[in-house]
């Protein structure tokens, strides 16, 4: 497992997760895409898009392996902001490739882009 070294372990001052200390010794945890309600609690998007801004800042549009990031929170952006960079994609792999979709980004966390996110 690639771990990402420099990228943030948390969202600052919360118990919100960005990435794992080690693999899950049963087995990896699978990406799927979590549906977003709209009475999502606030410090649940914040966290949403300080994730999604770490990964920016890390990344930018890059590919990038899913390695140690936390996958309840890539979950949250899974299929809409970040997307698979790779045909077939194994959602159940630490080697499988992302990519941030830019336009969806920006989109949906404008914060997350121009350096407001921080709560």
């Amino acid at each position: 497992m690639l771990k990402h070294k420099g990228f943030p372990g948390r969202f600052p001052g919360t118990d919100f997760q960005f990435t794992i200390r080690r693999g899950n010794p049963r087995g990896i945890t699978k990406l799927i895409q979590r549906e977003r309600f709209a009475d999502r609690r606030p410090a649940d998007r914040r966290a949403d898009a300080a994730f999604l801004a770490c990964l920016w800042d890390y990344f930018k549009n890059e590919p990038f392996e899913r390695g140690n990031l936390d996958a309840g929170r890539l979950s949250w952006l899974f299929g809409r902001e970040v997307i698979a960079a790779q045909d077939p994609f194994d959602p159940e792999s630490y080697e499988a490739l992302l990519v941030i979709d830019e336009d969806r980004a920006r989109a949906s966390f404008p914060d997350a882009f121009d350096g407001t996110w921080v709560a």
